[in-house]
Formats: structure tokens, sequence, C-alpha cells
């Protein structure tokens, strides 16, 4: 699992971590990933992508957290919450703070939100306000906005387009994780019945093996995994069962070959590791590497 995506209702917004903390808080690289994943989110959907924190919070001195800011904060995966449905995007009011807008905002939303209603709901959303005989309170009148028809979820005759906008964002998403590929497996015959076996691997995806620099500060995914079985009557001479070859980078934060600043390590996307096997010619070794975010790759060596 490099990632999570909850879908909520309702605003028309894509909301990321964090809920607590200012983007000047957070993990450089993690924010330029964020933010190329917001991009690519409202090119998809329609839907602005937004911090939580900068500008989504019901008041400044509050904070609300959810699960989609502790899969990012203690597990170091990116994570979304997407805020389906926009009454007032439906009715052609723009430009508006999503939380203050609840606060204040100018009768002419009002109405515009009124003549959505009656044009295209049937005016269904809204109720004709009336008398009402309420047996504690006495005569009271009721009536106004249906919230849970029209805003908090979309009606029914407009779900299915709503919902249409999310399923490539959430593939490309999941494009971006770490994959890590076979780059070689080999036995050279170091003389008599001596060989050195080598594994190399490299992560082919976007993000790296740890998924994001936030994970590596809490430490909560290890590195990849090698390991190495040899048949009945081999002998390792040299090097361990099981090594642990640290972490793969991937695409996400490296710059373009022209940039003026070196790049000190061109190859960390990469991971070698040899052994000293004694055994006999034919011999079939079994090698594995695995990474609980990068998937697993397995290999057979013949010597000779």
């Amino acid at each position: 699992i490099t990632g999570g995506v909850a879908f909520h209702t309702w605003s028309g917004v894509l909301l990321r971590p964090f809920d607590h903390l200012a983007d000047t808080e957070m993990h450089a690289e993690d924010l330029w990933h964020y933010r190329r994943v917001g991009a690519k989110g409202t090119e998809l959907t329609g839907y602005p992508a937004i911090s939580v924190y900068e500008e989504f919070r019901y008041h400044p001195k509050q904070v609300i957290g959810g699960s989609f800011d502790w899969i990012y904060e203690h597990l170091g995966l990116f994570s979304w919450v997407v805020e389906i449905w926009s009454p007032m995007h439906e009715a052609g009011i723009r430009n508006y703070k999503y939380i203050d807008w609840f606060r204040d905002h100018p009768i002419e939303d009002d109405l515009k939100l009124y003549r959505w209603n009656v044009d295209k709901l049937a005016g269904v959303a809204h109720i004709p306000w009336r008398s009402f005989e309420h047996p504690q309170l006495g005569r009271i009148e009721i009536g106004g906005w249906n919230r849970f028809h029209a805003f908090g979820n979309p009606p029914p005759a407009f779900l299915e387009q709503e919902l249409a906008r999310f399923p490539k964002w959430l593939l490309w998403q999941a494009l971006t994780s770490p994959r890590m590929e076979l780059v070689a497996a080999e036995a050279e015959v170091l003389g008599d019945d001596h060989w050195r076996v080598r594994l190399v691997v490299q992560n082919t995806g976007w993000l790296p093996s740890y998924v994001s620099r936030r994970a590596l500060e809490r430490k909560v995914v290890r590195g990849v995994i090698a390991e190495i079985a040899l048949p009945a009557g081999a002998q390792l001479v040299h090097g361990k069962r099981r090594e642990d070859l640290g972490q793969l980078e991937g695409k996400w934060a490296k710059h373009s070959g022209v940039s003026f600043w070196p790049d000190y390590n061109v190859t960390d996307d990469r991971a070698k590791i040899e052994w000293v096997v004694r055994g006999r010619k034919g011999d079939r070794i079994d090698l594995v590497a695995r990474h609980e975010r990068a998937g697993t790759v397995r290999a057979v060596v013949a010597l000779g």
C-alpha cells in the first residue's frame, strides 16, 4: 500500500495534509509531490486541491483530525480526502472560501442557489415555508433548504457524472507508486567450484521505495531485503543469507540533467548485492529481493 484516498461529502475539493501544520513544516519533497498530484487532480476532476490547514479549517484556533492525516503523519503514505459535490459551483458561484462562505456570503449567492434549485432540481432542494403546529412549541414555521437532498450529497440525477470524475486520477496516483524490478541475476565462475552470484534490482517507479520523507523521519519502513537460498551440498562462502540493501530512490525529487547543481547520487534507484558460493555446475540458486512498498523480485541462477 503506497497511498490512500477517502471519499467524503461535500465541498467539491481535494484535501491534503496537514490538518495541524502549515505547508512550510512539510518536507519539501513531500510537498512537491502533493502539489503535482493535486495539479493532476484538478486537471482530471475539475476540483481544486488545497491544504486543510491552509484553506479548510473550521476555526483558525481549532484542529479537526482524521484518518487521512494519520495515514500521512504516521505511516508516511500520501493521502487525500475528496469532498464530493459542490452545489455552489453548480449554481455558478465562483472563487468562494470553502469554510468562510458558511459564516458569511452575499444574498446574491442564495438567489443563485435558489434559481439553480428551481431550474435543475424542480424545486425539491428548497421546501416552501409553512405554518406548523408543534406539540410542545406551538405554532411555528418549517421549511427552507433540504440540505441532505441537494447539499450533503449529489442529487441522484447528478451522482454518476460526479463520481465519473475520479477513476482516472486514482489510477494516475497508483501509477506513481514505487516498483522494484530485476536488472540482473547472474553467476560468474571464480575458479574450481567457487562462483560469484550477483543480484541487481532497480526502482523504476516515480516515488521512492519508502514513499515519503515523512516515512523516513518516522522510521516506519525498512529497506529492501535480499535473500539467497542454496541447494543441498552448496555452501555460502562470503556474504549473508539475508541482507538489508536500504532504500531505493525514485524520480520524484530529481532535477533535470541541465540544472547547474550536481547530483551526487545518480544510481540511488539501484541496489546490488554479491555472494560467493561453493557449488557444482548446474546447481540452481534462488534469489529474492522484497520491499513492503515496492514489491518483490525473484530469480533463479544456474551455476555455469
